[in-house]
């Protein structure tokens, strides 16, 4: 048995139970590794996302008809940008976004006016939030605009679709709601010419602190992704190190359970 077993120390490898934790082994390595590299494309997305923010935000506010147009999609490198308009606040067609929630992470819901430039457009105006008076399928008391011709001034942004926000387009909403705020959308409801994206309105501040304005977005942090890539790659290495302590401890346990079976049992003592 001992001479068998010295010939084909690792026989024990070609086992079904070892074959397939071997195949599994094999398969999470590159699994791991491709999970890390995912994670840091993430973290250069967030560190390329929080310059975008930070020259957006820093930059000078510019016509916001000079960065986007109707059923024109927003640029990446426009996103946040400072922008200003010139029009009236058409609160006949107001709407309100369901289901945001504040920075104290109370749930209500965003205002998003319509507002009419001088040449007939429609800027589409994220006013802030407020919070929910009754059940989320009431209208909510709205607090009013400006009146009268207005200069704006907000950050611009994207239209939200559920494939970037993971928000669901329900149908068949309470009438003056929605889930969304998307140009194309507002554009078919009013029967006018909107432009694209939307503003999150920082000027004029409204009277009595409400509808609470839209903070400006964190673009200090980068977030826990590039620690998230080095762990998955660590696992990666520490696969096969595992592997082979695994077949190591098996070997010895092997070794063992052979020498104790070639070991004759003692005589008993005879008196």
């Amino acid at each position: 048995m001992t001479e068998l077993y010295g010939r084909g120390v690792y026989r024990f490898l070609l086992s079904r139970q070892w074959v397939i934790l071997t195949l599994i082994m094999l398969a999470l390595i590159p699994t791991m590794i491709e999970l890390g590299f995912w994670q840091l494309h993430r973290h250069e997305h967030k560190v390329a996302l929080n310059k975008v923010i930070s020259d957006s935000l820093s930059a000078k506010p510019v016509p916001a008809e000079s960065l986007t147009a109707p059923g024109k999609a927003i640029k990446r490198d426009d996103l946040y940008r400072r922008v200003t308009a010139k029009g009236t606040f058409d609160t006949a067609d107001e709407v309100v976004v369901r289901r945001r929630t504040n920075s104290d992470e109370e749930v209500g819901f965003h205002v998003l006016t319509p507002f009419v430039l001088d040449d007939g457009k429609v800027l589409m105006v994220n006013r802030g939030w407020i919070p929910a008076d009754g059940a989320q399928t009431e209208f909510p008391k709205v607090p009013a605009p400006a009146k009268g011709e207005t200069t704006v001034t907000g950050r611009l942004m994207a239209d939200e679709t559920t494939a970037d926000s993971g928000i669901k387009d329900v149908r068949g909403l309470p009438d003056r709601m929605v889930m969304l705020i998307n140009s194309e959308q507002q554009a078919k409801a009013l029967g006018k010419q909107v432009l694209g994206g939307y503003v999150e309105l920082t000027a004029p501040e409204p009277k009595g602190d409400t509808p609470e304005l839209i903070p400006e977005p964190d673009h200090s942090g980068i977030g826990p992704h590039m620690a998230y890539a080095i762990q998955w790659w660590l696992f990666a290495a520490g696969v096969p190190v595992g592997w082979v302590i695994l077949v190591r401890r098996e070997r010895r346990d092997l070794a063992e359970a052979a020498a104790a079976e070639s070991t004759p049992e003692a005589e008993p003592a005879t008196v």
